[in-house]
């Protein structure tokens, strides 16, 4: 008859350490929230980018009240993640769409995005992306299709009026000599 193994005080301890770090574990893992509004992919290196005197939670509120001014429609903005995106808008009939299908003409329809980066304490790196998408294909992801807005083109204004806006909202540091 087989006899069963007892269980001896060095055992229950490590049963014991076992668990509570199993536990740590889970509860680190289940704090760690990786969801984020922003996107997996960094703006085209074109877009208008700027140097601020703010922290970068500042940064979108205030850039999604300057897009609403601008009668475009925010789409995603997170001052958490100091991420903000548009819907798409139609440059010659200041009009914004949902989905890009719907836009009468996706030529003159842009769709900006903004990326508020922290750079050394109490400044701000932001860059506004202005880009467009030449055609639709929805069998392609969006950010495959899209191009950016060259400058002197409606688009690229827009998001450098943007910019040189934020600048004068909260300062920006003077170059250095």
């Amino acid at each position: 008859m087989p006899t069963r193994p007892t269980i001896t005080t060095t055992t229950r301890i490590t049963i014991t350490k076992v668990g509570y770090r199993g536990a740590l574990a889970v509860l680190l893992l289940a704090s760690c929230d990786p969801a984020t509004t922003r996107p997996d992919f960094r703006p085209f290196p074109q877009a208008p980018t700027a140097i601020l005197m703010t922290r970068p939670a500042r940064v979108i509120p205030v850039l999604a009240d300057l897009v609403t001014a601008e009668s475009l429609r925010v789409r995603r903005a997170s001052p958490v993640d100091g991420y903000l995106e548009t819907d798409w808008y139609d440059t010659k009939t200041h009009r914004s769409y949902r989905e890009s299908q719907h836009v009468p003409d996706l030529a003159s329809a842009i769709r900006l995005r903004c990326w508020a980066d922290p750079y050394v304490p109490t400044e701000t790196v932001v860059t506004i992306e202005p880009a467009y998408r030449p055609r639709y294909d929805p069998s392609r992801l969006e950010r495959d299709l899209e191009a950016p807005i060259l400058e002197g083109q409606a688009g690229y204004a827009l998001a450098k009026a943007l910019v040189e806006q934020l600048k004068q909202k909260f300062g920006s540091p003077k170059p250095v000599q």
